[in-house]
Order: C-alpha cells, then structure tokens, then sequence
C-alpha cells in the first residue's frame, strides 16, 4: 500500500519506519527535509510539499507537533487536503485540543474526506519497538480500515469514540503525565533539601503506590543529569496550554493544572525546553541554571 506520512520527528520518523519495514511504499515530507534522508535511503519518495504527497496517495498520516502545524500542512497554500482524491483517509497522530480536532474533521468533511484523530500515548522507546498506544475518534468502519498498519506502529487501538475523543483522551493523559513529573520532581527537592540522597529518593518513592510507573523510565536521567528528549519538555508545555485552553472552552476549573503549566514555562525560559520532560527538575537545581 502506498501510504502518505507527514512530521518525521521524533517519533514520526520511528513510525514511518515501522511501516517501510512492512514493505509499504511512502511518500514523506517532512519541513526539516533532511529528518526524511533515512527513509528515502531505503525507498521512500520524498515530497516537496504537503501537497505533492496527497497527489500520491489515498491515506496520510500525519505527525506534528502543534495545532499552527496541523493546520499549516493540511489547508494551507500547499495543504494536502485539497488534493487527495475523494473519499481518501487523513489520521492525525498529532497532539492537539479537542476543538482543533473538529475544526480539521469539518474541513476534512467538507472537502469530501474521511478524518480519525489517533494521537498516541508513548515516546521515542516506545516509538522505536513499534509498542506506541493509539487513542483514536472517529467512525469505526475507518479504524477498521488502518487497524493493521497501526498495529504495525504500536502495541494497542483503544477506540474512545467519535471526531475528538481521541484527542481528549490524549489531552487527560498528558496533563496527568507532566503533573506527574513536576511533583516527582519537587519531592526529590525537598527530600534532598532533608538531607535523603537522590538515590534512595528514588528507589523508595518509585517502588511506591504514590509514583506514576512511567517515572521509572526517568530514574536515571535524574540522577546522571542526562535529559536527551525522549519527550521534549517543550511539547509537554504546549500540552498543558492546550489543556487550560479545554478547561476554559468547557467552563472547568483546574488550578493545579495551570500551576503546572508556569513549572514548565520556568524551565523553558531557562532554557531547558529542548531537554526531556524530567528536566523540569532542573528548575530546582540552582547551580545547574543556563
């Protein structure tokens, strides 16, 4: 199957992988052009535009990492959307606000195509063992249609429901994800401001009911200082923006969340948004400052 695939980051780029390595023939575009060079080394057809790949192909994946960019490749000046033939498929992998989500699933509608929202919960490892988890909306006969490829990417298709419970399920998810880290990392400030090494910090709280199981998997970037992204922090902020701009559309109060959100800003404007998530820790760690 000739499949379209759009955002070769960190984990498009893994994604996309997975299902060359099934033997299905892509068209990619990625703005970066050289995130594509690996793909295309191995028989992949690079596009120029968004456009160009839907010229192609009757199914695109897209993979993004902000709703301006969803929008940008999908009904901008060289927007893929107007070009695939009708009746083609679009899955939007991206992260993105439940309201967006139905904005694109209208446009999509509107210009004679079908549309899933089928963010994933999972990072780089869990993108590069093809064990990613897909959170989709959308009609069910269309996630019957992609099931196979999406099993080859990931490990588990949770269908939430119709056009934006995909996207709302993810946006829970990650809220919960990024509070998670940024309390981990205030209990290790004030444990070791007690004197409790980092350490046995870890190994008692994250054997522990009160831990998040994925903080595991953040151990010993904490402790080596080593925080290449896995999931940058950056994306982890834009997501907890994405959820206050939810909670206000839905008249819902989250206090913690937004609390959260200004943990993320901080390290971010302390240079630390290109770094793993768990370098929100660093905003505690004087010394370590930019």
């Amino acid at each position: 199957m000739k499949i379209g695939f759009i955002g070769l980051g960190i984990m498009g780029s893994r994604m996309a992988a997975h299902l060359q390595q099934a033997g299905h023939e892509l068209v990619v575009y990625n703005r970066t052009q050289s995130c594509a060079d690996e793909l295309v080394a191995k028989g992949a057809t690079r596009a120029t535009t968004p456009e160009e790949v839907a010229q192609q192909c009757r199914l695109v994946f897209t993979m993004l990492s902000t709703p301006e960019a969803v929008e940008e490749v999908a009904i901008g000046p060289d927007g893929f959307l107007k070009a695939l033939p009708g009746n083609s498929l679009w899955v939007n992998c991206s992260t993105v606000n439940p309201s967006f989500t139905m904005k694109m699933a209208h446009h999509a509608k509107k210009m004679g195509q079908r549309f899933l929202d089928a963010p994933v919960s999972g990072s780089l490892v869990p993108a590069e063992k093809g064990e990613l988890i897909f959170l989709i909306g959308g009609d069910a006969a269309d996630v019957e249609q992609v099931r196979e490829l999406l099993n080859l990417m990931g490990k588990e298709v949770v269908h939430v429901g119709s056009h934006g419970q995909g996207s709302s399920m993810k946006m829970v998810n990650n809220m919960m994800l990024a509070q998670a880290m940024a309390s981990f990392a205030e209990a290790l400030r004030l444990g070791t401001a007690l004197g409790i090494s980092e350490e046995m910090l870890c190994q008692t709280l994250l054997d522990g009911p009160a831990a998040a199981p994925f903080l595991k998997l953040k151990q010993q970037k904490l402790l080596n200082r080593e925080f290449s992204p896995q999931f940058p922090l950056e994306w982890a902020h834009k997501d907890l923006h994405l959820a206050g701009v939810t909670a206000y559309e839905q008249n819902v109060a989250l206090p913690s969340l937004h609390a959260t959100k200004e943990l993320y800003a901080q390290a971010k404007e302390q240079g630390f948004g290109e770094e793993d998530l768990s370098a929100v820790y660093r905003v505690f760690l004087r010394e370590e400052k930019k």
